[in-house]
């Protein structure tokens, strides 16, 4: 089954590529890795204070799929991934907050619902005193590519 089939089954479909924000460029391909510059969500604010952790993780998933949206044009096809290697999630939380795993589980479960075993990884959740523009969260990823 091709990934453009199992995101039909799934019912997602993935937004266009977001233009980076400063002077940066959304990814880069070296060898037979795919670095994917941080994708920030939608959602702003302080989690464990304007912000939940259920929501939080809803806003974690919207970045993967920007992440895949990146790599889709990278690439052209996501057909082309071999592996989701690494996902480095950022989460803008106060400083007693401690459930940044299951904030950017958000994004971690989004890649093995699209890839299965291919979509396990390895793993940073790191707390973050402020993200860009104020927003909830941010995530970058490594894939390895054919």
């Amino acid at each position: 089954m091709t990934i453009e089939t199992k995101l039909a089954e799934l019912g997602i479909t993935l937004p266009d590529a977001p233009a980076p924000a400063a002077n940066y460029v959304p990814y880069v391909i070296s060898g037979n890795l795919l670095f994917v510059s941080g994708q920030i969500s939608a959602l702003k604010g302080r989690v464990g204070d304007q912000v939940g952790t259920a929501e939080a993780a809803e806003a974690a998933r919207g970045c993967g799929l920007s992440l895949l949206a990146q790599a889709k044009a990278a690439l052209g096809t996501l057909d082309r991934v071999e592996r989701v290697v690494k996902l480095g999630g950022f989460v803008n939380s106060t400083a007693d907050f401690t459930d940044q795993p299951e904030v950017i589980n958000g994004c971690s479960d989004l890649m093995v619902e699209v890839f299965g075993d291919k979509g396990r990884h390895a793993r940073a959740a790191v707390s973050a005193p402020a993200l860009p523009r104020g927003v909830a969260v941010e995530i970058e990823a490594v894939f390895e590519i054919e």
